[in-house]
């Protein structure tokens, strides 16, 4: 059964949000005077100070702004924002987030994918979206058992598109929505029309492609940086997400800088995260995690899929490389992997977060894929 949902964000757990952020008991700030031991002291104070005094508590209403439902999937409550196009020859999309993220991050997007004329576009370019929380995310359920691994998601969004109707589809995603998506065309590659996704993991080959190019060069350094100074997190909630948990669940302060941190190394910005994402736009991402309490359920998916699949996928794809990607493979390189590749392009802005960052770009990109494909 498919029922209709709503996002309630109750006023009682406002105020101890409120409480707990005026309560906060800070740390001295760090010994450098950058982000290179993590989060600052006077930006974790402004970021609280103004998630508790200015922030926009309209969350809900913002997500609710579009039709949301719940239905269970290999035997989780699944909740899905599907917004159906007026074009009735639409295609169907399902568009999946990672982490930090959460549907949020598609709210400005809907609108011209499901409807390209009322947003100046072509009413040829119009997709059906369907837009899951993962499992232990936002508003789905959290699992209460093992297992619940990029390919078993992969499997439960191919049920739920099968239950709203749609017997074929495209697929897209970035980071963890990434691995779902690649997933998808491993288990399901009969029903998708095409994948595309802003975060393409291929191994870099020498033995096929010999020395890396002075381009391909930079990002394999950026990427071994990444491995070597900004993947801590993972590597914890990788192994020990109940531990991290604690803390993040019962303090909405480090809720706040374990996801802020992840905005400031993530996106375009000119220094500091506010310059890609507004204040709102942040807080509206971390309010998820702390209303919902799904700061250790969420971190469960390193667990679950720490076995990564980096076999060949042979459906057409597209890839759209943003410039502050964490990884980011030329064109030959992601042909190891993507052995249909129809669209490759690189983008002068953005970052991690796309559809948050660069939502205008990010609908160019699946327009102009999809269109590719006619």
């Amino acid at each position: 059964m498919i029922e209709p949902f709503e996002v309630r964000i109750p006023e009682s757990a406002v105020a101890d949000l409120r409480e707990r952020l005026r309560a906060t008991r800070w740390p001295e700030p760090a010994t450098v005077d950058d982000w290179g031991q993590g989060v600052p002291l006077e930006f974790a104070r402004e970021l609280c100070r103004y998630w508790a005094e200015d922030y926009d508590f309209g969350l809900a209403g913002r997500v609710n702004a579009f039709p949301g439902f719940k239905t269970a999937v290999e035997g989780l409550g699944i909740h899905f924002l599907h917004v159906r196009s007026p074009e009735p020859d639409a295609t169907p999309l399902v568009l999946t987030h990672g982490w930090p993220g959460s549907v949020v991050e598609f709210l400005d997007v809907l609108g011209p994918l499901t409807d390209p004329a009322a947003h100046g576009g072509d009413p040829a370019d119009a997709f059906h979206v369907v837009a899951p929380s993962l499992p232990g995310f936002g508003w789905s359920d959290k699992p209460t058992g093992t297992g619940w691994n990029v390919e078993r998601i992969a499997r439960a969004w191919d049920e739920l598109m099968g239950k709203l109707g749609y017997e074929r589809y495209a697929a897209q995603g970035g980071d963890w929505g990434a691995g779902v998506t690649n997933m998808l065309a491993k288990v399901a590659p009969e029903r998708l029309i095409a994948i595309h996704v802003n975060m393409a993991g291929v191994p870099y080959d020498e033995t096929k492609l010999g020395a890396p190019t002075a381009e391909e060069k930079a990002a394999i350094g950026d990427l071994l940086r990444f491995r070597e100074v900004g993947s801590a997190y993972s590597q914890q909630q990788g192994t020990r997400p109940q531990t991290v948990g604690y803390g993040l669940n019962d303090s909405p302060a480090a809720q706040a800088a374990w996801i802020v941190e992840k905005f400031w190394e993530w996106t375009d910005n000119d220094g500091s995260p506010e310059t890609a994402l507004s204040w709102r736009q942040m807080l509206d991402a971390i309010s998820v995690y702390w209303f919902t309490e799904t700061a250790t359920s969420s971190a469960r998916i390193y667990w679950e899929s720490k076995e990564r699949d980096l076999s060949a996928i042979e459906v057409p794809s597209g890839i759209s490389i943003f410039p502050r990607e964490i990884i980011r493979p030329s064109k030959r390189w992601a042909e190891l992997r993507y052995t249909d590749l129809r669209w490759y392009e690189v983008l002068s802005k953005g970052g991690h977060f796309a559809a948050f960052e660069q939502p205008e770009a990010f609908v160019g990109q699946l327009r102009g894929f999809f269109r590719s494909l006619r």
